[in-house]
């Protein structure tokens, strides 16, 4: 498992838990020689810290994810928003007819008024 993306305490409690199975005389992921285990002197955090460097710790991190609230999210209805769409676009059309017949009206009054006076 790659070291990216753990926080500092998920990145201690992995390592802490493997340096325990370590001490308990758990196998060694990683190939170390000798000499290498001379250097980190034995120690199973030590080793424990280059075996999650390396990658190859089979621990993995489950994070709790909040619970999805159902209220207040409604399934979209297709047929609903066109019966909602259509309803508005006939009043949108009735509208546009009673302006027509209001300007219709009055330039008859204002030909006939242009008339009479003529």
């Amino acid at each position: 498992m790659a070291k990216e993306g753990f926080t500092k305490y998920e990145k201690a409690r992995i390592i802490g838990a493997r340096a325990l199975q370590i001490s308990n005389n758990a196998p060694l992921l990683i190939n170390l020689s000798k000499e290498e285990l001379k250097k980190l002197n034995y120690d199973p955090l030590r080793i424990a810290e280059r075996e999650f460097e390396e990658g190859v710790l089979p621990i993995s991190v489950e994070r709790p994810m909040p619970l999805k609230a159902k209220t207040g999210i409604e399934k979209i209805d297709k047929e609903k928003i066109l019966k909602e769409a259509d309803k508005e676009i006939k009043l949108e059309e009735e509208n546009i007819e009673e302006l027509e017949e209001s300007l219709n009206e009055e330039s008859d009054e204002i030909e006939k008024s242009s008339s009479s006076e003529e």
